[in-house]
């Protein structure tokens, strides 16, 4: 929802609950009132309330009113389940038809901010991209998501000193994180068109001679070996520390050199012990399953370095969510950078944020049961 669409009565009107416009109605047979809303979550969230807070202007804009729209805590803060989030006050006529509007700006940004900075928060030295965008359900959750990203990115950078999300895949939403334009280089196509590997990162750097190159190496099935090729070829932006190894192998296969018993050796020559201790089915399958576990990033990372290729950055993708940039963080994986749209929520249902009339007048009222949400007295 755009904040140009709340500036629309006829948007408004068609995306609203009915039974707010009814309410609406009634207010407006039978007198306005002042009234102020309280607005919280039921999970742990980072508090992220520009994109709502923006609609509401626009909305007390068009409709040349003004509403106390209370903020309790900064954005970026943490704030814990069932906590007041924000008040808002003003005509009820005026309000109560934009409760639909207002919460979807706010719920999911929430949780996903909480997502990014736990990611960034136990990996401060891997530095993020945003890649959410083609997981949207179009680009209005975009927008919330980037933002999202990029609030959770700077609440880890002020309390660890993480790295945090750098960029973005889109030109629209990169200005959340300070760019004038999105970052990416090639999808798994253009290898299919280029036919090889070498040949793909050939056409990318002849294109765009003077950017970085980040190769994508599991699309023939070759990582390790397509990697040191691809490093070979170009052992000048090697050297230079121009050259980044994405790896995206899917869950479907372990990448190339590796299966159950050589993925245990390769976490046993770097990280004795990682699998030592107790681990859940989806912690171990992080660690030495198919696709991107920590046992391939450890291969990789040992196959440049003994191939002399230091200095080649190590990009990693695929299912990197809170959970699996967790197990990434416990074992020290080797990881330069992360390509992730797991941030996004996963369960829907965390992302419900409500909104409740706290007082009517300068009357406190709450129906039944939620007597934690009445303001305080400052």
């Amino acid at each position: 929802m755009s904040v140009t669409a709340m500036r629309s009565e006829e948007t408004i009107a068609s995306q609203t609950d009915h039974y707010f416009k009814r309410t609406k109605a009634l207010v407006a047979r039978y007198g306005d009132r002042e009234v102020t809303y309280a607005v919280f979550m039921r999970r742990p969230v980072v508090f992220t309330p520009k994109l709502m807070v923006e609609g509401l202007n626009a909305a007390a804009a068009e409709r040349g009113v003004s509403f106390d729209i209370d903020l309790r805590h900064e954005e970026g803060a943490w704030v814990g389940g069932g906590e007041p989030l924000v008040y808002i006050s003003g005509s009820l006529y005026h309000l109560v038809d934009l409760e639909t509007l207002y919460l979807q700006r706010l719920g999911a940004p929430c949780v996903a901010a909480y997502n990014a900075y736990s990611m960034c928060r136990d990996l401060p030295r891997v530095a993020f991209l945003a890649m959410d965008a083609r997981h949207c359900a179009g680009a209005e959750m975009a927008e919330m998501m980037a933002y999202a990203a990029s609030v959770g990115s700077k609440a880890a950078q002020r309390e660890v000193g993480a790295i945090g999300f750098t960029g973005n895949a889109t030109d629209a939403t990169a200005h959340y994180f300070g760019n004038d334009r999105g970052l990416g280089t090639m999808p798994h196509a253009l290898i299919g068109y280029a036919g090889s590997t070498v040949r793909a990162a050939e056409m990318f750097h002849e294109t765009f001679p003077d950017d970085p190159l980040t190769i994508l190496v599991d699309y023939f099935g070759r990582e390790i070996s397509d990697s040191l090729e691809v490093c070979r070829r170009f052992q000048d932006l090697a050297k230079g520390g121009r050259l980044s190894i994405r790896i995206d192998t899917h869950g479907g296969r372990f990448v190339q050199g590796l299966g159950p018993q050589e993925s245990y050796a390769v976490l046993e020559r770097h990280v004795p012990e990682a699998v030592r201790q107790y681990r859940s089915e989806p912690e171990l399958r992080y660690l030495v399953g198919t696709g991107v576990s920590a046992a391939a990033i450890y291969h990789l990372r040992e196959s440049l370095d003994a191939a002399g290729f230091g200095d080649v950055r190590i990009v990693a993708s695929s299912g990197f969510g809170p959970v699996k940039c967790k197990v990434m963080a416990s074992v020290g994986a080797p990881i330069d950078v992360i390509g992730t749209g797991s941030f996004l929520p996963e369960r829907w249902d965390e992302t419900y944020a409500t909104a409740d009339v706290v007082t009517y007048g300068d009357k406190p009222s709450v129906k039944a049961g939620r007597e934690f949400l009445l303001r305080p007295k400052d």
